[in-house]
Formats: C-alpha cells, structure tokens, sequence
C-alpha cells in the first residue's frame, strides 16, 4: 500500500505545481489588445502602416482555400498587402482554385484582385523540410516588406485581425507576433481531442513564458505568426531551421536567441480560425503522430520518460480514487488496508483530478464547449499518450513525418 500512496501523492504534487508554478499554462487570457481604427483614422495614418506580404505554404489544399483564401484576400488592411501562396507540388489543383478566388475577390473589388501572386514551388532539397522549404520560397518572393505573415492555407481571419497583428507587434517592438488559431470542434472527434491539443501545447510551451523577454522558453503557432523582416534577416533567415519538422517552434526558437535576440509574443484568438476539418479519430491521429516524437527529439529515453509522466498525472488520479473508494467500501474489522490510508487514497486521487479538470476548463470554453467535458481529460491524455508512441514507431519504419504523400525523413 505505501507505494500506491507515494504515486497517489506525486501526482497531487504534480498538478499543484502545474496549476500555480508552470506558467500559469493552463489560462487563456493571453490576446491581443484591442486595435480597430476607424475608416476616417485608417485613411488618415494609410501611408504610415508597413508594408505587409503573407507568405501561404499550400500543398493540396484546393479543398479548403475557398473557406480561409478569401478571408485573407478581404482584410481591411490600412497599408499595403499582398499575399504569396507558394503551391508545394500539389496535385489537386491548388494554383488554380487559388487564382479563381482571387478573380472572384476582384471582381468585388480590383484592388483585393491585384494582391495575390501565386508561386509554383520547386522540388524538395535535400536538407530542407517541406513547409519551411515553401515558406522560403515565399520569403524570396516577398521583397522588402517590413513584415512577413507566415500562416497555413486553412487559416480564416476576421476583419480587422490582421490590423491588430501589425498594431501590437508595432507598438511592442517585437521581432515575431504569433496567435494560436481557433481550432474547430465541430464533429465528436473534433470535440473530445482538439481543446487538448491546445491544452497540451501550451503545457508543452506556456505562452506567459514564451512572453517574457529573458525567458528561455520560445515557440510560436505556426497558423498565424507575423515576423519583422529585419528580425529575420539578422537571424540568418529560414537557412538556419530549414530542416524544422516544427517551423513554428524553431522559429520562435531562432527569433529568440541571438543574434537577433527579439522579443516573441504567443497568444490566443477567436480572430484567426482554422478551416481544418477532421472527421474521424485516423485524422486527428495521423496529424499529432507526424510530429510528436520529433518534439522528443527522437529520444527513447524521453519517449518513456513521458509514457511514464502522462501515466502519473492522468491515470494514478483515477486509479487512486477508484481503488480507494474500493478500499472504503469493503473495509471494516480486519480489513488489510486501514481506513485512514484509503480514505488518503481516495482524497488524493479526487484532488489530482479535480484539478486536472479545472485546469482544463478554460481551453474547453474557448473552443465553446461545456465544461462537464473537463473530467474526461484522463481519457484524451491516454490517446495522446498512444498517438506519441505511434508516432515514434512510425519513425522507426522510416514513415516518420509524413503529409500528404510526402515522407519527411530525419
């Protein structure tokens, strides 16, 4: 029984510490600050506002360029803009389901018709990572815009949202300004796993943490991340992360440290919303195994290491209420276990759960679900503990890596 009880209490240590000392991880009130000008404002400070590109990595994404291209397109930005989809190879037609969109824009408007290029992406080489190698691609394309917005081709923005990118990273001074998308959470498989996979990234990477200027933690989101193009150039451009398989996080990493040494912001947002449907558990599995033991760095000792902890904090809360109630329920004269120790059990295992749910509350009301889902997390933390392994034995059948029929080897 002693040992029960000791993981029972490193598991109630655990979630105090994540709940008061990691960076407060688990809140959402990380945004932007409010920036809407009005039409009279906007036309007055027109010539002030920096030029801005957005550099969109597109590989097979005809599908979903009609819900988020447009959004873009149409963003009532009080300077210049121009967007660069750089078209990875694909074969669905993605160039020229773009190109309509955007005679479809102008033909609103000639203006929002003028500001698409799209670029027909070269073959994949050797070194480079797929999306970083488009992204490059993009940047070339950009000339000498102050800044870059690097953001994935499922990526819809309201009006006004990028407005309040280039306001806050003007007004801030700092080198990279990212926002983590409103993920959808529409289908049931949409619902159970995808508020953990922001729950779980922003465990991974704390946004307070990455905020801090001389904090070591960095990262970014790599849907929506609005980068000063002078930052990067001192930093050495893309060449230095160009085998990424996470851009977004190496190049909050790159942005971070010197030479460039800028500051990174990380936060929420109901502006930027992801397009990305996914309708069935292969889908969302498929998408959190490309990458997950790359974020362990291929490391077996690390792969168990985190088996190990997702089993303490999301497993023993459970195990230890049900065997201590267990224990309560058949104790009484000659019971092998005192009751004092099932009632420690059974207080133990509730008060690791509960927090556990607390903590997971405010992601589930930013994806607009109730909080009644928030005691399921134990559930969602087994999946993703499944889906890590897989993606580690993915790497080891050299299949590690892939999208959309392509393998990205280590």
């Amino acid at each position: 029984m002693l040992i029960p009880l000791a993981v029972a209490s490193l598991a109630v240590a655990a979630w105090a510490y994540l709940l008061a000392g990691h960076g407060w991880f688990w809140r959402t009130d990380q945004r932007l600050p409010a920036a809407d000008p009005g039409p009279d404002q906007q036309a007055a400070v027109s010539a002030a506002w920096p030029d801005v590109v957005a550099v969109v990595p597109a590989r097979n994404e005809a599908a979903v360029l009609p819900e988020s291209l447009p959004t873009l397109l149409a963003q009532d930005y009080p300077g210049r803009l121009r967007v660069v989809l750089v078209d990875d190879e694909s074969s669905d037609g993605t160039a020229e389901v773009a190109a309509s969109l955007s005679e479809q824009a102008g033909s609103a408007d000639p203006r929002l018709g003028e500001r698409l290029q799209v670029v027909a992406g070269s073959p994949l080489p050797p070194g480079w990572a797929g999306k970083v190698w488009a992204m490059a691609q993009g940047l070339r394309a950009a000339g000498d815009a102050e800044y870059v917005l690097f953001t994935d081709a499922d990526i819809a923005y309201r009006p006004g949202a990028l407005t309040a990118l280039v306001s806050s990273a003007r007004a801030s001074g700092k080198a990279l300004v990212s926002q983590m998308a409103l993920l959808r959470a529409d289908t049931g498989w949409e619902r159970l796993l995808i508020p953990a996979f922001v729950y779980f990234f922003a465990q991974l990477y704390p946004f307070r943490r990455i905020n801090k200027p001389r904090a070591r933690t960095a990262g970014a989101a790599g849907g929506c991340m609005l980068v000063r193009r002078e930052a990067l150039a001192v930093a050495g451009g893309l060449e230095p992360i160009r085998g990424a398989r996470i851009d977004d996080v190496a190049l909050g990493r790159l942005l971070k440290r010197p030479p460039s040494g800028g500051d990174c912001w990380l936060g929420f947002s109901t502006d930027v919303i992801s397009q990305r449907r996914y309708s069935a558990l292969a889908e969302i599995w498929d998408m959190v195994a490309r990458s997950a033991y790359t974020q362990l760095r291929y490391s077996h000792l690390a792969l168990a290491g985190t088996v190990a902890g997702m089993a303490v904090l999301y497993l023993v809360p459970v195990g230890a209420t049900a065997a201590g109630l267990a224990l309560l329920l058949a104790g009484g004269p000659g019971a092998d276990v005192p009751a004092g120790q099932a009632s420690w059990l059974l207080a133990a295992g509730i008060a690791a759960w509960a927090v556990m749910s607390a903590t997971y509350v405010p992601v589930l009301r930013l994806s607009g679900l109730s909080p009644l889902r928030a005691p399921l997390l134990p559930a969602i933390g087994v999946l993703y503990t499944g889906m890590t392994i897989s993606s580690a034995r993915r790497h080891r059948a050299g299949r590690g890596g892939e999208w959309k029929g392509r393998t990205i080897q280590r």
